[in-house]
């Protein structure tokens, strides 16, 4: 009879020089591919001096375009947080033909480049499209307005509500959903007192994701927007635009506003989870 081979583990010496050489790994990862961009746009933004910062703000141009991005950005938001939360809900608690479909094709914005989801606006409102005559009839302008801008924006962003959302509905199940219809609540009452406090930290970095990505698009905008200055130029097409003007500086200042205000969205929540979860604990003990 022979013997079964035993599993033998590496020497704890071993093991520690691989997480140190893992770890040494990912701090060049992190470092060279995040953070020395950053600092290069910080550098480049500021190393003539603060005063690039007023001139920058000063300019009608730069406003408008940091207004119109807002104004989008809000609207996707909106649009992604309900969208995506129906859509999670649905993927995860129902079971009908087609659900495999219907949960692959909600990663296709992931998968498409911006670009191609510009061109498929056009295709599809721009002169000549297949809903061009209706919108027209009407005196709406799609293309070449915030209309085209918000749509192809929520195209793009709507799969990171649904992605942060639907493993956290998997992992909570639905014995708390079911306990709470058992006692005669309602399906509206069971979302709002059960569901969405179980889902909440899923959908806020969900809606963070959407966020950050709503303020940085710059493909699928370019193509339907005509980037007109002062009409439907956003904040990432001014950085463009200046890059091309050999405006550099100022290009590199609403740049790193736009990052910085993804970085804080980002780290307000995680900290804001910490926090939370620090008061839980202190109760509970």
């Amino acid at each position: 009879m022979s013997a079964t081979p035993v599993a033998r583990s590496a020497p704890p010496g071993v093991e520690h020089r691989a997480r140190r050489w893992m770890v040494a790994g990912t701090l060049v990862y992190v470092g060279v591919l995040v953070v020395a961009p950053l600092v290069g746009i910080f550098w480049t933004a500021l190393g003539h001096g603060l005063g690039i910062v007023g001139q920058t703000f000063s300019r009608p141009d730069v406003r408008h375009a940091f207004v119109l991005t807002g104004v989008v950005a809000l609207i996707t938001v909106v649009v992604t947080t309900f969208l995506g939360t129906i859509v999670a809900l649905v993927l995860v608690r129902f079971r009908f033909i087609g659900s495999r479909v219907v949960s692959a094709i909600v990663d296709l914005p992931l998968a498409v480049s911006p670009v191609i989801v510009g061109l498929m606006a056009v295709l599809l409102f721009g002169r000549g499209g297949w809903f061009e005559p209706f919108f027209a009839s009407r005196g709406i302008q799609i293309i070449f307005a915030v209309p085209s801008m918000v749509l192809v924006t929520i195209f793009i962003c709507i799969p990171f509500v649904i992605r942060e959302v639907a493993p956290v509905l998997e992992e909570v199940g639905t014995g708390e959903e079911e306990a709470a219809r058992i006692v005669g609540a309602s399906s509206l009452q069971t979302f709002l007192r059960v569901t969405l406090p179980n889902i909440r930290w899923g959908l806020l970095y969900g809606v963070a994701l959407s966020a950050a990505r709503a303020l940085g698009e710059i493909g699928a905008v370019l193509i339907v927007s005509g980037a007109i200055q002062g009409r439907t130029e956003t904040a990432t097409l001014y950085v463009l635009r200046a890059l091309e003007e050999r405006q550099e500086a100022s290009g590199n200042v609403v740049a790193l506003t736009l990052a910085a205000i993804s970085i804080v969205l980002l780290v307000a929540i995680e900290a804001f989870k910490r926090r939370q979860e620090r008061i839980r604990e202190e109760r509970a003990a």
